[in-house]
């Protein structure tokens, strides 16, 4: 059995490379039994490198080598070495040299889909992290960076779109059927940006014209027969283009830019140089097929990608340690992308709740790390809430800190410095220190130190001095993070955080008070934003003529716990009058969330059913917020996020103590029961007015009725009445787009009654051919909250419609059961954690990175009862048993264990 951990890299050891790489001249021939990549490479030796004498040691994995050539002349094999993945070479270099290599590779039979790898229409790359080194011998490292020349050949009728980075300079015939492009990239890049296509593909062009007047030819390369599947994403790229010109100055820099869609994918998509590669659910999407969330979705991603073009690729990251640098960085911009395109408040509340349900909890866990840790076994394992969602929000702290033009200038003087550069995190926060003139020294404890801080703010009004005092304590609760550095006799400290809180206070009449300091001449404004920096602080603000209830922590202006003992009162005030978005639908959160901790207590001493712990005032707050809908100035959008209840995942995190799911489970189901039957009449009535008649828009409008429509519809489908049932079936039949089908759908998955199996039945025979579509009738089963989910997921493992081997279809069924379905995932007889194992030790040596990510469902496995801690960890044992079980996996077992 295994019981160590991987090995761990440090950042603390980072050198840099020995030797740069100025061009790289790849030929990459395609055959049906492999393929041959012969790499010349012009090295120098790097004059800031620790040892100037070093041996050049090159990276490479499941690669034959054929021959190695040192300024054109063949090495003898006592003039290199192979070991361990390393090629060294044991010859004199000189300062200067070209190194030619000849290797083969089977993409065929590389099922984990990095490096370079076949899928059904044909041949593609996925080099983030260190894939780059499963295609050819090479220095795969993010600050080694060289301009790449890139000629493919491949069979003309089975492969005739061929593509790699920059812009294309020549192609041919080469007669028996085969054909070569030759593409060359103008701009240094690391290796982990390189890409390369060979594949059948039906293409969507169209030109940008930048604001200087350069023409971009855009492409978009889709499956055959997916063509009228691509347009949205075209739209969204050059939606995209023209907001990054107007928000940033920056424009496309390439003659071309292109987007690839592939259905065997581990992530989301890739933003390499000039050529991103994008999962299909990305991409692809059409009224029939897509909802609006997937519109939404691909809107945001191919933003994403395109805005890593400048934040990432033109300036790219010193070291995998700095991998938020880019991350980080371009989530916030997708981020401030999206509340530019669509509603503001309910993207802030979507990029909040996402962040709730998957970083905080990281945070909590045995995977706990800073935005930028100081070690990591696997790095694959570090593309994570932590680096990406956390990540964005240091970076919407310091626009919030230093201001939006302060933030733009810091931008500019960010590219100025670095543009063609490997930098690290402390370039980009000097860059926005210099700019503004603001000390971020203190600030870049956000990027070291590990753990969701606690914010315990009190309140205390004078009524006699017309004075409001705020007080603030930051606490910052342990995590595994400093366990470990611990246990390697590492040296931490922790201290206070510099973290901005935007504030409001609101009066009894609803009104917005003005805020004046106590040492200001005037009041400045009704909203302002608190510097924090201390362990404990104190604001008195003068002037304050009623008794106000403070909004705290606007937009989410801090990535922290906020502790306020509100009064259910006050939190009904602050959803009725609040001016900020985001803060309405907090102080609905916050309200609900303690009357389900009282429902939670009350289901584990027997006596939730009785609904006591509900109180009347809650489902009046509700009713109110449905009535407002009528109101034509009003955002359905936001009343549907207000009308959703936080989640059994958010829900298990604010639970003190021992865990229950199902107690969790059935307080949740209660409430939504109870409201569902005393809001009847307004939930119909809401529902019924909302129908729309025109053709479907994923317009924010449009997508607005919808949701909140379909909120309505599964508040009245979990009473499972004969009316309800009729709701669902008649939206089923009569559904013109795919977000009602779904929906509907969805709800009716949740009922155990005869017409739940024949809408499935009858839904997956009618997209058995949409893929896409088939992953949301595996996900909508595996979230479930029927009695026999958990049966229900193990049979589909062996449904034709399911395939292991892709990632979507794993993400869809197994992913979606073991982390957004905790009852079923934590079932008390272990049948959720057996589940989970069977499938991480089938796909642990096929594919270990989507192994690794079904294996994080572990991480809470210490919060439950006695009995589920015995199971789970029976299974993670069983695991770890595993002989020659992946870094990725190794290291997520081996952290949760050591938990």
């Amino acid at each position: 059995m295994r019981t160590e951990t991987p090995q761990a890299i440090y950042l603390k050891d980072y050198t840099p490379p020995p030797f740069l790489i100025d061009t790289v001249d790849l030929d990459v021939a395609i055959f049906d039994e492999n393929t041959r990549v012969r790499s010349r490479m012009g090295l120098r030796r790097n004059p800031a490198a620790a040892d100037p004498q070093a041996s050049l040691c090159l990276d490479g994995e499941d690669l034959v080598l054929e021959s190695v050539a040192l300024d054109g002349r063949i090495l003898a094999a006592g003039e290199y070495v192979l070991c361990g993945g390393r090629l060294l070479l044991r010859v004199e270099l000189p300062e200067a040299f070209m190194l030619e290599t000849v290797s083969l590779i089977e993409p065929d039979k590389n099922t984990q889909l990095s490096g370079f790898y076949r899928s059904k229409d044909g041949y593609f790359t996925q080099c983030e992290a260190e894939g780059f080194r499963r295609i050819t011998w090479f220095l795969d490292r993010p600050d080694v960076m060289a301009k790449y020349t890139v000629t493919l050949h491949a069979d003309k009728a089975k492969f005739p779109v061929l593509l790699s980075n920059g812009n294309p300079v020549a192609s041919g015939s080469e007669g028996v059927g085969r054909h070569w492009a030759k593409w060359v990239d103008p701009f240094r890049k690391p290796s982990y940006l390189f890409a390369m296509v060979a594949a059948k593909l039906d293409v969507l062009r169209e030109d940008y014209q930048t604001r200087s007047g350069r023409t971009v030819h855009c492409a978009v390369f889709v499956e055959p027969g997916k063509l009228d599947q691509c347009a949205h994403a075209m739209a969204a790229l050059k939606k995209s283009m023209k907001w990054d010109e107007v928000v940033f100055g920056l424009e496309m820099d390439l003659d071309h830019y292109m987007i690839v869609a592939v259905g065997d994918f581990n992530m989301g998509a890739m933003e390499n140089k000039g050529l991103n590669i994008f999962n299909t659910k990305c991409v692809l999407a059409s009224p029939d097929t897509a909802t609006d969330s997937d519109f939404q979705h691909i809107d945001r991603v191919v933003a994403h990608e395109y805005f890593h073009n400048w934040t990432g690729d033109r300036v790219t990251c010193r070291d995998w340690f700095q991998l938020s640098l880019k991350e980080g960085l371009t989530v916030f911009r997708d981020q401030q992308f999206g509340m530019d395109m669509h509603s503001a408040g309910v993207t802030r509340i979507q990029d909040v709740r996402t962040l709730r349900a998957a970083q905080f909890p990281e945070d909590a866990g045995p995977m706990a790390h800073p935005i930028r840790p100081a070690s990591y076994a696997e790095i694959n394992n570090f593309y994570s809430a932590t680096v990406y969602e956390k990540g964005a929000e240091v970076i919407r702290m310091i626009h919030t800190l230093i201001g939006k033009s302060a933030f733009r200038a810091g931008m500019d003087l960010y590219f100025k410095r670095h543009d063609g550069h490997a930098v690290t995190c402390e370039d980009f926060v000097s860059a926005m220190a210099d700019a503004s003139g603001v000390d971020l020294t203190q600030f870049k404890r956000w990027y070291n130190q590990a753990g969701t801080p606690r914010l315990v703010a009190r309140g205390e009004y004078d009524a006699a001095a017309r004075r409001f005092t705020l007080s603030f304590t930051q606490q910052y609760p342990a995590t595994a993070y400093e366990r470990r550095l611990e246990a390697e006799g590492r040296k931490f400290s922790r201290g206070a955080y510099h973290l901005p809180v935007v504030l409001g206070l609101i009066g009894p009449d609803g009104a917005e008070l003005p805020l004046r300091l106590a040492g200001e001449d005037k009041a400045v404004g009704t909203q302002r934003v608190l510097e924090l920096r201390e362990d404990e602080q104190t604001f008195v603000f003068e002037d304050v003529a009623v008794q106000p209830v403070p909004s705290l922590l606007r937009g989410f202006s801090a990535p922290v716990i906020l502790d306020y003992p509100y009064a259910e009162a006050e939190l009904t005030h602050l959803m009725a009058h609040d001016t900020d978005a985001f803060s309405r639908w907090e102080a609905g959160q916050r309200l609900a969330t303690q009357i389900l901790l009282r429902g939670i207590e009350a289901f584990q001493t027997g006596k939730g059913e009785a609904l006591g712990w509900i109180p009347a005032s809650y489902v009046e707050a509700i009713r109110t917020l449905l009535a407002s809908a009528a109101d034509p100035e009003s955002d359905p959008a936001l009343i549907a996020e207000a009308l959703t209840l936080p989640s059994e995942v958010v829900l298990a995190e604010a639970v003190s103590g021992v865990v229950d799911p199902d107690a969790i489970h059935g307080a949740r189901e209660a409430l939504i029961g109870h409201l569902a039957a005393q809001l009847k009449g307004e939930l119909l009535m809401t529902y019924q007015a909302l129908k729309l008649s025109a053709p479907y828009s994923p317009d924010a409008a449009q997508v607005g009725a919808r949701a909140l429509r379909n909120t309505c519809l599964d508040y009245l489908a979990g009473s499972a009445t004969v009316e309800a049932l009729a709701l669902l079936k008649a939206q089923l039949d009569e559904a013109d787009n795919m977000t009602d089908s779904v929906a509907a759908l969805a709800a009716l998955a949740n009922l155990d009654v005869p017409e739940r199996q024949a809408a499935l039945d009858a839904f997956l025979e009618r997209w058995k051919h949409e893929a896409l579509v088939v992953d949301k009738w595996l996900n909508v089963q595996a979230l479930s909250s029927a009695a026999d989910t958990g049966s229900r997921v193990r049979s589909l493992l062996d449904h034709p419609a399911f395939d292991i081997r892709n990632p979507n279809k794993v993400y869809a069924l197994v992913r979606a059961f073991c982390r957004g379905n905790p009852r079923h995932f934590h079932a008390a007889d272990g049948s959720g954690y057996a589940l989970a194992a069977d499938v991480i030790l089938l796909l642990d040596s096929a594919n270990p990175q989507v192994a690794s990510r079904i294996a994080r469902s572990f991480d809470a496995w210490r919060r439950f009862d006695a009995a589920r801690q015995s199971l789970a960890r029976t299974q993670l044992l069983r695991i770890q048993a595993k002989t020659d079980l992946s870094r990725d996996v190794g290291e997520v077992i081996g952290r949760a264990l050591e938990a």
